[in-house]
């Protein structure tokens, strides 16, 4: 899957470092050549939760039947 500037992503597994759940919504903020991207991860109220470079096997594209 090729991912562009801020598409959405759903995370693939848990990162209890970053404080972030398997299902949690990310927007990707930098795509890297070597398979990386750079995802933001908000709070509903819009504060950065977190920041996370990770590998494009680390997310996938929502589906319709993901929830907010």
């Amino acid at each position: 899957m090729t991912y562009r500037l801020l598409d959405t992503v759903v995370l693939d597994r848990d990162l209890p470092e970053h404080g972030l759940r398997k299902g949690d919504l990310g927007s990707v903020v930098e795509v890297y050549e070597s398979d990386g991207l750079e995802v933001e991860f908000v709070t509903a109220s819009g504060r950065t939760a977190a920041l996370v470079a990770l590998e494009t096997r680390d997310v996938r594209p929502v589906a319709d039947d993901d929830l907010v």
